[in-house]
C-alpha cells in the first residue's frame, strides 16, 4: 500500500528550554510561551485540537502558551524532542531530525573582531576579486543597513557571522549579479570545508539607502554530511523523497528526488498543499523559514504571533485533504525567542505532533534525540532502521 508521510518544520518554533540550555546562554527561553505571552494570547484553535499545549505537562514549569490548553483528547500524538548534537543552529537540528549525531558540532567562529582567521579571509577575498566589508559578529539586516551604502558605492561583499555556524556574504543585487554572488559562495564552501562551518550562505539585497531590504533569493551552501541521512536511506529503499523550501540546500542537494526551493511561508504552504492532493507515495521534507527568518532573528513577537496564527488557519484547510494512511508530522529545529536578548537562536525543546487521520493521539514524552523521528519515518516506511534512534 501506498504510504505518505509530510514533515513540516516550523524553523524556531520552540516550546520552551531545553536542560543544556545555561551552557549556551540560553536559560529562561521559550519561543511559543514568550510570543502568546507578550501578545496577551494567541488564538490556535488548530494547534490546539492537535494537542500543542498538552506537551506542556511533560515539560514541568515551562509556563503555558497563553490562548490555548490542553485537550482530553488530542487529534494528535504529542510529545517534545531535546536536541542532543552541540549546537543550536538550522543544519544541527534538521541533520538530527534526518538521523545523524554531531559530536562535536559545528565551527563557530569567536564572538571577536575580525570574526574570521586571517588566512580564511585572505584566501576568500583572492578568489572573489572584490572588496570585502564587516568580517564581524552581526544580524543580517542590522549589518546592511549599516554597511549596505557602502557596499553599493564601491561593489563590495559584506561577511559577516552569528552564534551560528556560518559564513554570511551579502551583496547588493545592483552592485553584484546573482550568478557572481552565487559562485562566491561556492568557492567560500570549499574554503570554509578545512574549518567544519556548517553554512555558507549567500544573502542578497536590494534597495536604496535607508530602506535596504534581503531578497528572497537566498541559498545556503552546506557542509556535506558524513553519513547518509534518512533521506539517503529512503532512496535506497525504493521510498522517494521530495522536499520544500530550504531544504535542498540544508542537505546539499543530497537525497532528494525532486525539490522546489521556496523562500517563504506562503510559496511552501502552496507546494505543500499541491503535493497533499497530488501526491502518490512518499516522503515530502518541508521547512516553513518565516517565524525564524522575518520574526525570531528581528526580535518581532506580533509577527511571530500573526505567522502561527496563520499557520493555524493553514493547517486547518489541509487537515481534511490527508487520505486515511497519512502521516503528517510537525516540530522545529531549534527556538528563536522573540523576546529573549539578543538576535540569535535559542537551545530548546521542539514541539512534536503526529497526525494520523482516523487515529486518536497519544503521548510520545520526551524523546531524547531529535532522530527518533527519523527512526520512527523509517519504520513507518517499512525500511530497515536507522543507525540510532528510538521509533514511536
Amino acid at each position: 500500500m501506498s504510504k505518505r508521510i509530510f514533515l513540516i518544520v516550523m524553523d524556531s518554533v520552540g516550546i520552551g528550554q531545553a536542560p543544556d540550555a545555561g551552557e549556551y546562554g540560553d536559560r529562561g527561553s521559550a519561543t511559543l510561551q514568550h510570543t502568546a505571552q507578550a501578545m496577551g494570547g494567541v488564538s490556535l484553535p488548530t494547534f490546539e485540537k492537535l494537542g500543542l499545549a498538552n506537551i506542556l505537562t511533560l515539560l514541568g514549569d515551562q509556563g503555558p502558551i497563553t490562548g490555548i490548553q490542553p485537550v482530553q483528547t488530542p487529534l494528535a500524538s504529542w510529545g517534545a524532542m531535546r536536541e542532543l548534537s552541540e549546537g543550536k543552529d538550522t543544519i544541527t537540528g534538521h541533520w538530527e531530525i534526518a538521523g545523524l549525531l554531531l559530536q562535536p558540532g559545528f565551527h563557530v567562529f569567536p564572538k571577536q573582531d575580525p570574526a574570521f582567521p586571517e588566512e580564511l579571509t585572505r584566501a576568500f577575498a583572492q578568489v572573489a576579486q572584490r572588496p570585502l566589508l564587516g568580517n564581524c559578529h552581526a544580524s543580517g539586516t542590522q549589518i546592511i543597513e549599516r554597511l549596505g551604502e557602502q557596499a553599493l558605492r564601491e561593489k563590495s561583499y559584506i561577511i559577516y557571522t552569528s552564534a551560528d555556524s556560518v559564513f554570511q556574504i551579502a551583496a547588493h543585487v545592483d552592485a553584484i549579479p546573482l550568478e557572481e554572488l552565487y559562485k562566491a559562495c561556492e568557492a567560500a564552501r570549499k574554503l570554509c570545508d578545512p574549518y567544519r562551518v556548517g553554512r555558507v550562505i549567500a544573502r542578497p539585497f536590494k534597495g536604496e539607502p535607508g530602506a535596504f531590504e534581503r531578497t528572497t533569493d537566498r541559498i545556503d551552501y552546506a557542509y556535506e554530511t558524513e553519513e547518509p541521512t534518512l533521506l539517503q536511506h529512503l532512496q535506497n529503499h525504493k521510498v522517494p523523497v521530495y522536499s520544500v523550501g530550504k531544504i535542498e540546500d540544508i542537505f546539499a542537494h543530497r537525497g532528494i528526488d525532486q525539490g522546489w526551493h521556496t523562500g517563504e511561508n506562503a510559496s511552501s504552504m502552496e507546494r505543500t498543499e499541491i503535493l497533499i492532493n497530488e501526491l502518490e507515495h512518499g516522503f515530502v521534507f518541508a521547512n516553513f523559514i518565516d517565524f525564524d527568518m522575518k520574526y525570531g532573528h528581528r526580535r518581532d513577537a506580533r509577527g511571530y504571533a500573526d505567522c502561527l496564527e496563520h499557520m493555524d488557519k493553514w493547517l486547518a484547510e489541509i487537515l481534511p485533504k490527508l487520505r486515511q494512511d497519512d502521516t503528517l508530522i510537525l516540530t522545529a529545529d531549534h527556538g528563536n525567542d522573540p523576546i529573549f536578548k539578543g538576535n540569535d537562536h535559542t537551545r530548546e525543546h521542539v514541539p512534536l505532533l503526529v497526525y494520523q487521520p482516523g487515529i486518536s493521539g497519544q503521548a510520545l514524552g520526551i524523546r531524547e534525540g531529535f532522530f527518533d523521528l527519523a527512526q520512527a519515518i523509517a519504520h513507518r516506511f517499512d525500511v530497515p532502521p536507522m543507525l540510532r534512534g528510538k521509533a514511536f
